[in-house]
């Protein structure tokens, strides 16, 4: 097999013989150099000249676990619908102010599900009214060419129609990163991606109403 290197910025692109599909690896930055806990949180997508045809639309689920919505990220095609699962032995609501994407699936109890499906791409950013540390991403894809790394951070994007991508990583403690990525005929495309939460620090949000949540010095019970 003959391989080839190439530098682009930050990252490597190599070339060998093989089918059509990007494949790399995500690593993320952290302060005081700690390892990464969190890697299978990013988001890796293409975005260009044979990326636009949508995936079938899929329902997948959400829970609620204790105070904590598992997974933290999903990513899903346009039209796909998710399931909110109440786990905990008190009440949520789940809502987002997320443009085009808002909703409010009011509150409901323990064993309940609620479900909201994602009619436009774009980030979704998922709150719960009642306990302001909960949060969750949605990612809704207009293209197909997308996936999330594995523990280890690596990924792969298979069947990438030859052409001319950028090559989107996203993660909730880092800016976002971009890469260019040429894919040709039977194509193996590698792109290490190194992204920087050094900077990351928690920012309070609003309530569905747009309002600070109320305070309660320590005496939430549920």
């Amino acid at each position: 097999m003959r391989r080839i290197a190439l530098w682009v910025g930050a990252a490597s692109i190599a070339i060998a013989q093989g089918g059509p599909r990007v494949t790399g690896r995500v690593a993320i930055l952290e302060k005081k150099g700690k390892p990464s806990p969190d890697l299978g949180a990013a988001v890796v997508s293409l975005a260009g000249e044979g990326g636009g045809a949508a995936a079938h639309p899929v329902t997948v689920e959400m829970a609620i676990s204790d105070k904590e919505y598992v997974p933290r990220v999903l990513v899903v095609p346009v039209g796909s619908t998710v399931r909110f699962a109440n786990r905990d032995p008190f009440d949520h609501n789940v809502f987002s102010a997320s443009d085009s994407n808002q909703f409010d699936l009011e509150r409901y109890g323990r064993g309940e599900t609620r479900a909201h499906t994602f009619a436009h791409p774009g980030l979704v950013r998922v709150f719960c009214n009642i306990h302001p540390r909960m949060v969750a991403f949605v990612q809704v894809m207009s293209g197909r060419l997308f996936t999330q790394p594995a523990s280890d951070g690596s990924f792969v994007i298979s069947d990438v129609p030859p052409g001319a991508y950028t090559l989107h990583v996203w993660h909730e403690r880092s800016p976002e990163v971009t890469r260019a990525v040429r894919v040709t005929a039977a194509d193996v495309v590698g792109v290490d991606v190194e992204l920087d939460a050094r900077g990351f620090r928690w920012v309070p949000h609003k309530n569905k109403y747009g309002e600070d949540y109320p305070t309660n010095e320590g005496l939430e019970r549920y």
